[in-house]
């Protein structure tokens, strides 16, 4: 009994110790990087950033810490880019939130998501509206729980004409289940006789696909390490810069952002052209 206790006391403090060091990085990072860094040009931001959150159970393990720990982190690590977006002028903010494959982990930490999730909707929701806050969910919403579903619901609603950041969730989301579920709409408009074989362009698909409405990412940012798409919008992401980085996604401040773009900024995007005009001379040489 006494080696229980002993190990929980011990468990919880460096959990206390962990929110210490994270609040007094936080607060140091943001009160430094509150506007928009002098290096970087306002004029050539992304408008939309996309980010898979990578790491939050790796980190928490790490820290001796139970996963789910990680994940609480991360949620505020998420809460502090979205208003970093809309402090340096960043349009849109698409965060990697659950996939269709997430599905597979342990029941008890997807059970921890899901109350997350409610949870953090429920709490956040006032202050978001009140930053001007536009929140939107993209994925399949039907397979979520039913008291989670309304929660989403009545966020979308309540913020749908906040302007000065928009806020994409993607939860059950998939991009091949979401592109299938695209060509099945528009194969029923063909055998309903709406539509003609002929008609169908990139332009009609993507109005059926869950972002629709809103402006493709021009950047991705994907933490822990690992440098894949892991499935998440593999048709909106076509011209997207990558920025991939070893830290955790827990770790993920202010100064990591700033780095980010730093990179973007470097990159030259062309979008299928060339940089300068290219001469015969040249092609043939």
């Amino acid at each position: 009994m006494n080696l229980t206790r002993s190990a929980v006391l011990q468990t919880a403090l460096v959990t206390f110790n962990s929110y210490l060091e994270q609040y007094v990085s936080t607060a140091m990072t943001i009160q430094t990087l509150e506007t928009l860094p002098s290096d970087l040009d306002p004029r050539g931001l992304p408008n939309h950033i996309a980010v898979i959150m990578d790491g939050n159970g790796r980190w928490a393990q790490g820290q001796g810490l139970p996963r789910i720990e990680g994940h609480r982190r991360g949620a505020n690590t998420l809460k502090d880019l979205l208003r970093c977006c809309k402090d340096w002028g960043i349009g849109a903010l698409t965060a990697y939130a659950f996939s269709t494959e997430n599905w597979r982990r342990p029941h008890e930490e997807v059970d921890f998501l899901m109350v997350l999730f409610e949870r953090l909707l429920r709490k956040e929701l006032a202050e978001m509206h009140r930053e001007g806050v536009r929140i939107h969910f993209i994925g399949d919403l039907s397979g979520l729980h039913t008291s989670l579903r309304r929660e989403m619901e009545r966020s979308m609603e309540q913020t749908q004409h906040n302007d000065a950041v928009e806020f994409n969730v993607a939860i059950n989301y998939g991009c091949r289940h979401e592109i299938t579920q695209a060509c099945r709409l528009v194969a029923e408009r063909v055998e309903r006789g709406e539509l003609t074989a002929d008609a169908i362009t990139e332009e009609l698909l993507e109005r059926h696909l869950y972002t629709f409405g809103s402006s493709d990412p021009d950047l991705l940012i994907r933490t822990s390490g690992e440098q894949r798409l892991s499935n998440f919008l593999l048709w909106q992401m076509a011209y997207a810069e990558m920025y991939f980085t070893d830290v955790f996604w827990p770790q993920f401040d202010r100064s990591q952002f700033h780095q980010a773009l730093l990179a973007f900024q470097n990159r030259d995007r062309r979008f299928g052209a060339v940089s300068e005009p290219v001469t015969a001379q040249a092609l043939t040489a």
